[in-house]
Formats: C-alpha cells, sequence, structure tokens
C-alpha cells in the first residue's frame, strides 16, 4: 500500500504517515498537495511532504487519508526550502511553519465560499511616469548594470525622495520581462495610497493585496492569483513573503526598518531578513528602501571591514522640484514654561499657519487622555489589575483602559481607596492634546488620528481622505501619520514627550526615536511649501537631536554602530531570546533556571546564557513573564545551540499552565 508524510500543524517536531486509499494513486508531482487526514478524535488539513517507500510505523497502525485535495496544483519546491530555512533558523516545527504560511480559508476543512468577484484590482486610464531625477537615475542605472541574479540594495533616500518611483520603474522592467513582483509594506495602513498608486501605473497588469483586514475569501483569493502567476504584482504585509509565486523576479521591501515586520507570536520570523533569503535562493534581486534603515541593514552596506553584503544607494534630495527637506528646531522646555504641555513657540507657529490656511501636525506617540488616573489625597494609581503597568484613562470613551491585555474598568467617580472626588489625570495623551487645541483654537478643525479614531481600514482611508481634502487644519497622531503619507498643505510638524526614550533601559529605543521622528519630520514641506519642525525638548544637545537637525542619518548611524560594537550588542554579536509565562513567577524562574542548567552547555564555549530575569512588563494578563538571553559572537554557533538545546527544553518537566517560546534576533528587550 502507498504511503503518505504528512505535515500537520502541531506544535511537534515531526512529520506523520498515511496510508493512501485505493482509489488514490500519488506521483512525486503530487508532493505540496494539501490533504485532509485525521488526527486524534478531529480531522486536519495537511501538506504531503514526501511519498516513502516505507514507514517506521506498523502498516496496521496507519490511519488512511481522507481526501486528497486537488483544487490548487501541489505547493513548489522553492516554497518548501523557504519553509524548511524559517523552521530551521526560528527553531520552529516545519509542519506550523507550513501551515501557518498559508491563508486561513485553506487550512480550513469547510473554507468560505469565495463570492464570484473581479479578485484583481484595476483602475480607468494608466498614470504617466514623473521625470527623473539625477538621484534616481543613477540608482536605477546601478542596478540594471548589475544585470540577473541575485542582488541586494539598500535603498537610502530622504523623505520625499522618490524611493516608491524608483521602484515602480523597477516594477514596470520585471513586468516587460514577463516576471512578478512583491512589494512588502509594514502595515496595512500604508497599503492604500501605494496600492492605488501601483494600480494606476500599471492597470493592466493584475495587481492583489494581501493583509490582515481582508476577509477569508478575498484573502485566498488574492493568494491563489498569485499563485497561479494571473496576478502579477502582490502588495502585501509581512505574512506575503511566503507568498508562492511561478514567475517572481523582484521583491522590494518598503520602510525595511520598521519593527512591524518582526512577528511577535507563533513562529518570530523577520520578514525582511526572510526575504533576502528568499531573493538569494531564487537568484533575483531584492530592494530595501527606508530613510532611516535599520542598524543592521546599514552595517551590511557600509562596513568596510568586510566584503559589502549590501549596495548602498542615496538619494540626498527631495523628488519635487523646490521641495526642500524641513527646517528642524529644538525648543528647549528647561528655559519656556509650557502651557498645558505645549511651548509658546509651538502654539504660535500653528497660530501662523491657521493664517495661512496651512495643515499642523502635532506628534505624540501615546493615545488615550492621559497615561494614568490618580487620587492626589492617598496616592492611588489606576493600576491594572491583571499586568504591571496602569490603566490608560480613554475620556473620551469613559473608561481606564489596558493597552496591553485590553482590559477596561469606567472611570470612578472618587478615589476606590479614599473616597476622594479630587481625582487627576496625570501626563498627556493624544486626545487631551486634542481638547487643549480646541480650546486654544477653537476656530480650527482638528482630526485626531491614532488606533482609538481609526480601529478599521475603512475609518483610517476616510481620515486621510478628510485630510488630503483639506477639511482638517490641526492633526494630533501617534506614528500612524509618520511614514507613508503625502499631504502637500502640511507644512509644520510638533514632536512632544520624546525625551523619555533617550534613556530607556532598551539599548535599541534610540535608533526607534530616531527613526521616528526622521519620519514624521518628514510629512512637513513635501511639495512647494516650506516646512518647519519644532522639537521640544529637556535635553536640546543629545547628538540624536543634533543628527536629526543636520538630517544626517548616516552620522547618527555610523555613532550607534560604535557604541554597539563596544557594548557587544547586534550586529556585532548574535541573540536569543528563552521567554516564560505562568501563573506564579516562582514557576517561570524555575523553569529558566532549569533551561540555563543544561548539562551539555559547557560542549558549546562560544555561546553565553545569562542569568533568568523577570521581563520589564513582569505581569501581564495574570500571568508572570520572565526572561533568559542567549548570545554568541557567532551565528552558527548559536544555531547549532539552539537545535540542540531545544530538545532538552521540550523535554524539561513544569507545570501544566507554563507556556514558553524562543525567539531568535529579539527586537524587543
Amino acid at each position: 500500500m502507498q504511503i503518505a508524510r504528512v505535515a500537520l500543524d502541531v506544535p511537534l517536531h515531526r512529520f506523520f504517515d498515511y496510508l493512501v486509499s485505493e482509489r488514490e494513486t500519488l506521483c512525486a508531482t503530487d508532493v505540496g498537495l494539501r490533504v485532509l487526514v485525521p488526527f486524534g478524535r478531529k480531522a486536519k488539513i495537511g501538506i504531503i511532504v514526501d511519498l516513502p517507500a516505507s514507514s517506521d510505523f506498523p502498516i496496521a497502525q496507519l490511519k488512511s487519508i481522507e481526501t486528497v485535495l486537488r483544487d490548487l496544483p501541489a505547493l513548489p519546491p522553492d516554497w518548501f526550502r523557504l519553509s524548511e530555512f524559517c523552521a530551521a533558523y526560528y527553531q520552529a516545527p516545519l509542519g506550523e511553519v507550513m501551515l501557518s504560511t498559508l491563508p486561513a480559508g485553506l487550512r480550513r476543512i469547510d473554507p468560505p465560499t469565495a463570492r464570484k468577484s473581479q479578485s484583481l484590482l484595476k483602475l480607468p486610464p494608466p498614470q504617466e511616469a514623473p521625470e527623473l531625477t539625477a538621484e534616481q537615475k543613477t540608482a536605477l542605472a546601478t542596478m540594471a548594470d548589475d544585470g540577473k541574479g541575485f542582488k541586494a540594495y539598500l535603498l537610502h533616500g530622504v523623505t520625499g525622495s522618490g524611493k516608491t518611483e524608483v521602484y515602480l520603474r523597477l516594477v514596470e522592467t520585471a513586468l516587460l520581462a514577463g516576471q512578478q513582483v512583491l512589494l512588502l509594506v509594514p502595515e496595512i495602513n500604508l497599503t492604500p495610497q501605494l496600492e492605488a498608486r501601483v494600480a494606476a501605473r500599471f492597470p493592466s497588469a493584475g495587481l492583489v493585496s494581501l493583509h490582515s483586514e481582508l476577509s477569508e475569501a478575498a484573502r485566498t483569493r488574492n493568494w491563489r492569483a498569485a499563485f497561479e502567476g494571473r496576478a502579477r504584482i502582490v502588495l502585501g504585509t509581512r505574512l506575503s513573503i511566503f507568498t508562492p509565486m511561478p514567475d517572481l523576479g523582484l521583491i522590494v521591501v518598503d520602510e525595511e526598518h520598521d519593527s512591524s515586520f518582526k512577528q511577535q507570536d507563533g513562529m518570530r520570523y523577520s520578514a525582511r531578513d526572510v526575504a533576502v533569503f528568499r531573493a538569494r535562493e531564487r537568484g533575483i534581486p531584492i530592494v530595501l528602501g527606508s530613510a532611516t534603515p535599520s542598524l543592521e541593514s546599514w552595517a551590511n552596506a557600509t562596513d568596510s571591514r568586510t566584503p559589502a553584503r549590501y549596495t548602498l544607494l542615496t538619494l540626498h534630495e527631495r523628488a519635487v522640484e523646490n521641495a526642500r527637506l524641513p527646517v528642524v528646531q529644538r525648543i528647549d522646555t528647561r528655559l519656556e514654561k509650557l502651557q498645558n504641555g505645549f511651548s509658546g513657540a509651538l502654539l504660535l507657529a500653528i497660530e501662523k499657519r491657521l493664517e495661512r490656511g496651512e495643515q499642523s501636525l502635532v506628534f505624540l506617540n501615546r493615545r488615550g487622555y492621559a497615561p494614568v488616573l490618580t487620587c492626589t489625597c492617598c496616592g492611588w494609581i489606576s493600576h491594572c489589575t491583571r499586568c504591571a503597568a496602569n490603566l490608560v484613562l480613554h475620556l473620551a470613551d469613559g473608561c481606564l483602559r489596558c493597552h496591553h491585555c485590553g482590559f477596561e474598568s469606567r472611570v470612578p467617580k472618587g478615589c476606590p481607596t479614599c473616597g476622594n472626588q479630587d481625582i487627576q489625570a496625570f501626563g498627556r495623551g493624544t486626545q487631551q492634546l486634542e481638547v487643549v487645541l480646541a480650546e486654544r483654537f477653537p476656530q480650527a478643525r482638528i482630526l485626531r488620528i491614532d488606533r482609538d479614531s481609526a480601529k478599521s481600514r475603512k475609518q483610517w482611508e476616510a481620515l486621510v481622505e478628510q485630510i488630503y481634502r483639506g477639511e482638517a487644519d490641526i492633526l494630533v497622531g501617534t506614528q500612524m501619520l509618520a511614514k507613508g503619507h503625502d499631504f502637500p498643505k502640511l507644512t509644520l510638524v510638533g514632536a512632544l514627550g520624546a525625551d523619555a526614550a533617550l534613556f530607556a533601559a532598551d539599548w535599541r529605543a534610540p535608533e526607534r526615536l530616531f527613526a521616528q521622528l526622521m519620519q514624521v519630520a518628514g510629512r512637513a514641506g513635501r511639495a512647494a511649501l516650506p516646512g518647519e519642525v519644532l522639537i521640544q525638548t529637556q535635553f536640546p544637545d543629545h547628538p540624536l537631536y543634533a543628527a536629526l537637525v543636520r538630517h544626517d542619518y548616516p552620522a547618527f548611524a555610523n555613532e550607534q554602530l560604535k557604541e554597539r560594537e563596544q557594548a557587544g550588542f547586534p550586529p556585532y554579536t548574535y541573540q536569543a531570546m528563552l521567554r516564560a509565562e505562568a501563573p506564579l513567577m516562582a514557576d517561570t524562574l524555575a523553569f529558566l533556571t532549569s533551561a540555563r542548567a543544561w548539562p551539555q552547555l559547557g560542549m558549546h564555549g562560544d555561546v553565553m546564557l545569562y542569568d533568568p530575569v523577570p521581563m520589564r512588563l513582569a505581569r501581564r494578563a495574570n500571568l508572570e513573564r520572565a526572561q533568559l538571553l542567549i548570545e554568541s559572537p557567532s551565528r552558527r554557533a548559536l544555531q547549532n545551540f539552539l537545535g540542540a538545546w531545544g530538545v532538552a527544553l521540550n523535554a524539561i518537566k513544569a507545570t501544566s499552565r507554563l507556556r514558553w517560546h524562543l525567539e531568535v534576533d529579539p527586537l524587543e528587550f
């Protein structure tokens, strides 16, 4: 009887053998088909990975495949290689990796019924390509001269320098060569604008988008269009990197520095890094674009001590004629008294924009009305009962909300401890800034844009459309507005509350802060109108702000890399993090201590394990959390260690409610 080896979405590092029913005959080309198989008391969708001549288990013990699903062609060999790489590198079960990268509709036994609708996005006449700048021409010529084959390019362009136009010219070349293109963006919010621009430029090419806000049926339709070659351009977020595309000839990763490319649950992969592997495996070029590249990518392109892994291409000037980078100024809040969080200079600058009919953006990366509610008599603070964090006051919704576990409660009328009626909001969020600005400028049209006002893509698109139509004078927003948008009338950006990240415990915080501020500063003056950026700070002489004033990312990045090399931080070392959580911290730490005490640790001299410590947010959703850092100067040594250590971790006896995961190349500390 014929045997099929099947990958299933289970947390086990193994495959499962099944018998092929007598009415089916499978051959080598059927490897990669989906199958419906019995598993325990349920049925599961799996993928055929092999047709072995024999099984390690007695034939009598093997169950039979219920159905071989032939609604799709078999998944291709390069998709298998990509899955195998991710499973090995990120220390994840291969079956979980394979199944989790498929659309949910293809993993369900009862997939949703697909409606007969157009799955490929098309828009009326094509959009003419603008004239290229000299720098854009140079970048494109460099890539053209390199010819075919794998090559990784880091496209470092200041905000508004026309990186997207470079992408579109490369897309055009790929389409003319009969190839497919994969465009990756970090967030759904960046998708509509780029989607419309690509569709208008290439109206006859099949364009599909892939992201989490699509319905199951729509996502499955679009995935199939890419897999079957009907969609020639795929625009998507991080999971799209696993989409099988038979004619893939180019990968573009926009805003490559963005942390949204890192998956934070399940298989914790970096879509940017997986994209580079896929391009190398496929033998095609990949372009990583950003105004503030990740320090890892910058080192790959600029470290003169090693052969450059990436080719650096730079766009120094803005693409629109007469458009200049905004003037960045620091407001010393030690010398100037703030009025409800605003300096007089910032308020005056906003008033001037209102008089001229221009738009202003007030940036604060903290939503809600205030970070905490407190009692001035007894010192009560609105702590979350489930997390080691405070409940944030959301005055517009009349509630206190935890931004970590989602717990909500009504705003108390008095102090729950002493009954004092004079409980006060401490600190500021975007909702409070909105109220303050409305009182200060009653004639202004104020629009707040954060995760509370734009909970869905439809809401987000409506808000952005308001801005484009000029129906808002002052924008109050978080990082949602920091990148990817061209608002012609926006000439002023005011940044509040940035100092906290300068001295954060996380050593990646300065990199994130610089990227955030440079991106949001880039929203100002992108057209003919000049832009201005005002940063309120108590540390105006800090090197980070000095580099920001000069728009000098290379200076900031090179200084950061020097500090990281001296401290032994990535990219000059390689890390993994073992995290665990349980109802009791004692159980969590006991598990990590057992993991650190692995008897064979001495055989891996190039690997260092630190002591287990509670996480900064030590309790979340009633679970106590701790972590153990693993470090090595060699990526290969770290991978060899993790492969052997992972087997030992699975053998550790722990309380049934303890959960743990291993993350390679962690971003959050």
